[in-house]
């Protein structure tokens, strides 16, 4: 496929050879959500509200170089805004609105946006972390160009080198990094997924792709938004997962794709059984990753579609994206396919040496030819230290454990970042370390990652009490209560335990490896106390329930 400069220019394209094909569609459960009417858009309804919010923001003086923050959850709004500023050559920084109002803060300050662009019912949220940004930064409610302040024009790169986005993803030190990500960056992202073949064969047609993950992620925003502007597809955005009516809405909207992760599968076997739920007629295959080996083959005979289970990172786009479009897929054994030839990968131990077929290494990777980054992130921003350190030696080091076997396909074994994946939410621990370390009683504290059927990762934490501090429920669950102040409520420590000590080396660093060990087991024999039902959104968001 051809790329074109920019994901505007990409969206343009499009416009013009499918102007009346649907676009963006909201079906009538998450529409509700958002106190209003199933939606499906055109491309060129989609265009002429582009046109309109680009002019708004011309005229305000946006242009190369700014970067505006978008506060807009998953609904259609964001698509026009995130074209809108590319087109300008505005880069934007998607936030989640769940973060605490320091966190969003910190994302506003360190990416200097000019102004947070919500809707209503966040403006408040907005106001109260755009107060204390060192910058002044303003707060717009989407659609109100009468507030909009003015912006700015800086020296910029231009064309496909130009900064489209910064994503933030959490990073083993505690706070997230952003990662800023070019135009070609998504270009390239849409290219890649259009041109996988096998299972995941797009149709020229117009594919319809269901999704319920945020657009403050990659899998959202860059790789299934690009997929179908590339392709003249259209895009179900959902606000989120709705176990209870999901296969409604995937029926209702008559989606062909389905983006998951490991967690959606889960659920959705446990469901009641019904007799319409086989969707090997409509739904053309999955696409996501981390589903439980012992869900994948089950899930599939069940509703009659393939899920293939893929990797990538925000950091490394499609310069590295690795998927099991393709037979043999090993079904139910973590496996995620075979590097196409664009790809260069090695695993290591942790000398750097490399490993023999079958034995479990980090993976490193890069572009393959000439230009090793091409199609990765631009570099972690203002932080160009760390930028060098993740591509020591000429390789990125992705920080996950894989093997590959003698037919070069991959298997995921562990993640070697301190980094807890629950429900898709990559959750530092450090963070949650430095939360609890502030609570009363608490003299000392590490958290791990455990096991968990539904989440794939649950957050645990081992407290060293203070002394005089008692070992029950009551002293545990206030220091849960304690970190409601600090933390989103999914970082939440679902498990606490009370140790006399952490599992240390003589150098008094701490055993990630022996301390994951150790909450397995103070788990399994019951010595922890489960706190995995209170953790819950905030009383203003839709609640995730099994029916």
């Amino acid at each position: 496929m051809t790329t074109v400069g920019s994901v505007y220019d990409a969206f343009r394209r499009s416009l013009y050879a499918y102007p009346d094909r649907a676009m963006v569609c909201v079906p009538e459960q998450s529409a509700s959500i958002y106190g209003m009417g199933p939606l499906s858009m055109t491309y060129s309804e989609v265009g002429r509200s582009v046109d309109e919010t680009m002019e708004r923001y011309r005229a305000s003086g946006y242009g190369p170089g700014a970067r505006v923050a978008l506060m807009l959850e998953n609904r259609p709004e964001f698509f026009t805004e995130f074209l809108a500023l590319n087109g300008l050559g505005v880069s934007v920084v998607p936030i989640h609105h769940q973060h605490p109002t320091r966190d969003i803060t910190y994302l506003l300050d360190h990416s200097g946006v000019e102004v947070v662009v919500c809707v209503e019912a966040q403006a408040d949220v907005a106001a109260a972390a755009a107060r204390d940004t060192r910058q002044n930064t303003g707060v717009v409610v989407v659609g109100d160009g009468s507030r909009m302040r003015a912006g700015s024009r800086t020296p910029a790169a231009q064309g496909q080198c130009r900064e489209a986005a910064v994503l933030y993803t959490s990073g083993s030190s505690g706070r997230p990094k952003g990662c800023s990500l070019s135009n070609r960056y998504f270009v390239l992202m849409g290219a890649w997924y259009a041109s996988l073949g096998g299972l995941c064969r797009l149709s020229s047609q117009g594919e319809r792709l269901i999704t319920p993950l945020p657009l403050t992620h990659m899998n959202a925003m860059a790789c299934s938004f690009m997929a179908m502007v590339m392709t003249g597809g259209c895009l179900i955005q959902l606000d989120r997962f709705h176990p209870s009516s999901w296969w409604q809405s995937v029926r209702e909207s008559r989606a062909t794709i389905i983006h998951y992760l490991g967690v959606m599968p889960a659920i959705l076997l446990s469901l009641e059984r019904k007799a319409d739920e086989h969707f090997g007629g409509q739904v053309k295959f999955g696409f996501g990753a981390g589903v439980d080996p012992r869900n994948h083959a089950a899930f599939e005979q069940r509703f009659g579609f393939p899920l293939v289970e893929a990797w990538a990172m925000t950091e490394t786009g499609a310069g590295a994206c690795i998927a099991a479009s393709h037979e043999p897929r090993h079904v139910g054994a973590r496996c995620f396919g075979r590097a196409g030839p664009r790809v260069a990968c090695r695993v290591v131990d942790e000398a750097g040496m490399d490993v023999a077929p079958g034995e479990a290494g980090e993976l490193l990777v890069r572009a393959a030819g000439n230009d090793p980054r091409r199609g990765f992130f631009s570099g972690y921003l203002r932080d160009e230290a760390a930028t060098e350190a993740a591509w020591q030696g000429g390789w990125f080091h992705t920080g996950d454990v894989v093997r590959v076997d003698s037919e070069g396909s991959f298997y995921f074994v562990d993640r070697r970042k301190n980094i807890i994946r629950r429900s898709g939410e990559n959750i530092a621990a450090a963070e949650v370390e430095n939360a609890l370390a502030g609570s009363s009683g608490v003299r000392h504290c590490a958290v791990a990652a455990v096991a968990d059927d539904i989440r794939g990762e649950e957050v645990m934490a081992c407290v060293v009490p203070g002394e005089g501090v008692s070992r029950d429920r009551e002293c545990a669950l206030a220091i849960f209560d304690a970190s409601r102040e600090a933390l989103a409520y999914f970082k939440i420590p679902g498990y606490i335990a009370f140790v006399d000590e952490l599992p240390l080396t003589a150098s008094e660093k701490l055993q990630r490896g022996a301390l994951k060990k150790l909450c397995e087991d103070l788990r399994t024999r019951g010595e922890a106390f489960d706190f995995r039902s209170l953790k819950r959104p905030p009383a203003n968001e839709p609640k995730l329930t099994v029916r």
